[in-house]
């Protein structure tokens, strides 16, 4: 009889599994995040995430092909390239990154200080990167599982948006897009990513690779808040 440890998980158990760790890790649960929702943060603390965010978005379409190159399988490489064209933008839609840029200006950024990265923070940068390392050097399936944190995503940017209509309101509404958009785009993709991971890992083996995944895209994202919280509100008290 197989041992207790090496028994793979039922679908469920396994889905349920996934979830906790968004449960228990997910950023949303930042201070960072939370002072944000509270609208306890000051447009230059708002300006500093908006702008080191950038980075990490400007990455996605990275990850993505990094992903891409290593999938053998048409079919998913055929889905999954929309997400390139997401934040890359294709015809007829700007994409993510225009989006956010947008977002930069409606809080007082310009367009050179986000393109050229001058406000980056170096944990910040040193996070992301770490991020699309992981999607070029892992196993592709460990990298889509990776991405399962947009799972917990359309509820942290439901809260997002009425936190920046309610509290910042001197935030231009069409600089709020990217989180409008994301609302619908982001259970399309993790639905997508949860399928793959459910269908192709059968193994315990496999399922405790795509549960450490999702646990290491959780810990950069929270990283990448340690270090914006530091820069706005900790160095200043």
């Amino acid at each position: 009889m197989a041992d207790q440890k090496d028994k793979t998980w039922s679908a469920d158990e396994f889905t349920a599994r996934l979830r906790a760790i968004g449960e228990q890790s997910y950023h949303d649960q930042h201070p960072f995040h939370r002072l944000m929702n509270e609208g306890r943060l000051d447009a230059t603390a708002i300006q500093v995430w908006v702008a080191n965010r950038f980075y990490y978005q400007t990455q996605i379409p990275i990850k993505d092909a990094a992903i891409l190159s290593n999938c053998p399988e048409r079919e998913v490489r055929r889905v999954w390239i929309q997400r390139i064209l997401d934040h890359d933008g294709g015809r007829g839609d700007e994409g993510g990154i225009e989006k956010w840029l947008r977002l930069g200006e409606a809080v007082g950024l310009n367009r050179e200080e986000m393109l050229t990265q001058s406000r980056l923070l170096a944990g910040v940068r040193y996070a992301v990167d770490a991020y699309v390392n992981f999607c070029r050097t892992k196993p592709w399936l460990e990298a889509v599982a990776s991405s399962l944190t947009e799972l917990f995503a359309p509820t942290l940017m439901a809260h997002r948006l009425s936190a920046f209509e309610q509290h910042y309101r001197w935030v231009k509404p069409n600089g709020l897009d990217y989180f409008r958009a994301r609302l619908t785009q982001a259970p399309q993709d993790s639905d997508f990513s949860l399928r793959l991971v459910l269908e192709r890992c059968q193994s315990r083996r496999s399922q405790e690779g795509s549960m450490a995944a999702l646990k290491f895209k959780c810990d950069l994202l929270w990283a990448m808040l340690d270090a914006i919280h530091l820069a706005c509100i900790l160095n200043k008290q």
